[in-house]
């Protein structure tokens, strides 16, 4: 069994996180100490890593949890329920890059617009384009 800073340095999270974890009902803890310290089990560490690698691929906390209830039960779920979890993940993930390549479209113009002279500003293109809400291309 664990206290809740051993789990915490075991799983590489502050045990802000843990609580954090437990009032999302994300994660519990079966016992306690005598003196009112919270115990964890091995189980209790599993549990926190895959929140913590589900954190690391931007699963939100609601598909996590819907990953951890199949997980917690796997007879009355299949993996079609979980590949629908993730393929929207990737789906949200193919839509951010998009949106990042076409921002660095936009900057990329931006910064091949600009002669990038110590000159005064007043004429500065990349100003100019920011004012009228425009990538400059050329």
């Amino acid at each position: 069994m664990f206290r809740i800073g051993h789990l915490a340095k075991l799983a590489e999270v502050t045990p802000d996180t843990i609580r954090f974890y437990e009032k999302q009902q994300m994660m519990d803890h079966d016992s306690r100490t005598g003196g009112g310290f919270r115990l964890y089990s091995k189980g209790d560490l599993q549990r926190l890593k895959f929140i913590r690698h589900g954190r690391k691929l931007g699963f939100s906390l609601e598909a996590i949890r819907q990953l951890l209830s199949i997980r917690i039960d796997p007879a009355h779920h299949t993996c079609q329920e979980s590949k629908a979890i993730v393929e929207k993940r990737l789906a949200e993930v193919a839509q951010m890059i998009s949106e990042l390549e076409t921002m660095q479209h936009s900057l990329r113009h931006l910064s091949i617009a600009c002669c990038g002279d110590s000159h005064s500003s007043i004429s500065c293109s990349i100003l100019e384009a920011l004012e009228r809400g425009e990538a400059v291309s050329k």
